[in-house]
């Protein structure tokens, strides 16, 4: 069992930055792929980034990459997404998401995850 909890959001122009947070409880936390996907009023949630428990493995959305950035302290049972150049069609709620290892590709997909966050809001103002 995981739990996950969310947190860093706010409101920032564009072109500004946020640094979000997702800490994690539970002892096997290290070795869950952890996901940051986002939803926008009105839109069907989306993948952003995924990392493995090595940190070796990341993968970003092509409408993120270059500008975001995922990372994971084990120790610390948190992963982050500092995000950057911050586009006013990035403004949506974040979840962060935890699964067991697969291919790349279904870490995009929201089904891969067993345990999710309550989402924290990120609103840019353009």
């Amino acid at each position: 069992q995981v739990q996950l909890v969310e947190s860093g959001g706010g409101l920032v122009q564009a072109g500004g930055s946020l640094r979000l947070s997702c800490a994690g409880s539970g002892r096997s936390f290290s070795s869950y792929v952890i996901a940051w996907f986002r939803q926008a009023p009105g839109k069907e949630r989306e993948f952003v980034a995924t990392i493995k428990w090595s940190s070796v493995g990341t993968k970003y959305a092509d409408s993120v990459k270059g500008r975001f950035a995922i990372s994971r302290d084990n120790a610390k049972n948190t992963v982050y997404l500092q995000m950057n150049s911050l586009k006013s069609e990035d403004t949506a709620v974040y979840y962060c998401a935890a699964g067991p290892n697969r291919d790349l590709l279904q870490l995009t997909m929201a089904r891969t995850y067993d345990y999710w966050g309550q989402g924290t809001q990120v609103t840019v103002s353009s």
